[in-house]
């Protein structure tokens, strides 16, 4: 579902329709309930049944969104299948590739470091408490200014307009960082009843101001990773994401967590410092920027696809 639904959400997110994901987000998100309580609690299929559901609601996703698409929704931009799609194909597909290693090498780290905690002491509640605020209370927002960052910076150069991608580049820096600022501030304000959102238990209470950190750091690294995406830079930053996270980030967390017996923490802390290098290696690639020679280049390759078609 992930291989329609993912060029789908970016066709309608380049033509500012981001209603139009939100809307089928949410009346698929009632059905993904309702489905998955009765295949995991009526039918009792467990963890295959929570599977199933979640694969039937991303499915409800893709065909609304589908619908809409090729239903006459975007009359500007869809005028059926035409073998145009594949002009410039080799470009598109070495671009996606370079993409697509540079957000997994990004995903896998924050993996690999669960994974590590599976092997310290009380396991089982260091990785819920460190799932719990990774993937529940700081990643959601950061990556949809990715998402958006990437759309707005490639429309502008694309249009020629190098100013302006540089402009929605601070603009988003900007309006991310103020935001995690403020869930920053919540995080450390909230530690004694922030675990109670989750779980009982004070685990994921104890690393509020790691959490907290990491708010911080990422009111800032997924917009510079949503430039880098916008300007195609995805090659380049893989082999930055390499070092950052697998050269620094995963062995200073087993330093941390292991040697120096500092267990879930040491791990977390582990990681802030590989995305600090990465953020700051992104930032200066993107102060460093020429933004007219960028849009240049863009604009260039809208003329190759141009003449070929």
């Amino acid at each position: 579902m992930y291989a329609i639904l993912l060029p789908l959400n970016k066709f309608l997110q380049c033509q500012r329709k981001n209603a139009v994901t939100a809307v089928t987000t949410a009346v698929a998100f009632p059905v993904h309930a309702a489905v998955t309580w009765l295949l995991v609690s009526y039918f009792g299929l467990g963890v295959i049944g929570a599977a199933i559901a979640l694969n039937f609601s991303w499915a409800l996703v893709v065909a609304l969104q589908l619908a809409y698409a090729v239903g006459g929704g975007c009359p500007e931009t869809w005028g059926g299948f035409s073998s145009l799609a594949f002009v410039d194909i080799w470009g598109f597909v070495k671009l996606s590739s370079a993409s697509g290693v540079m957000l997994c090498l990004e995903s896998w780290y924050y993996r690999v470091l669960i994974f590590v905690t599976g092997y310290i002491k009380n396991a089982e509640l260091a990785v819920g408490a460190l799932s719990i605020c990774l993937n529940g209370l700081e990643m959601m927002i950061p990556l949809g200014f990715l998402a958006g960052t990437g759309v707005w910076v490639a429309n502008e150069l694309g249009a020629g307009n190098g100013h302006r991608a540089r402009f929605a580049t601070m603009v988003s820096t900007t309006t991310s960082f103020l935001i995690s600022i403020f869930f920053c501030l919540l995080a450390l304000g909230l530690h004694g009843r922030l675990a109670l959102i989750f779980s009982s238990s004070k685990a994921v209470d104890d690393m509020s101001v790691l959490l907290a950190l990491t708010i911080l750091l990422n009111g800032v690294q997924p917009v510079l990773s949503g430039v880098a995406v916008g300007s195609g830079w995805q090659a380049l930053v893989a082999y930055v994401n390499i070092g950052s996270y697998y050269l620094i980030g995963v062995p200073l967390g087993a330093l941390l967590g292991w040697t120096f017996h500092l267990g879930v923490h040491g791990i977390w802390a582990g990681m802030i410092g590989g995305t600090t290098v990465q953020t700051l290696i992104l930032a200066y690639m993107t102060i460093r920027c020429d933004w007219d020679q960028e849009a240049l280049k863009a604009s260039n390759r809208m003329g190759l696809m141009g003449s070929s078609e």
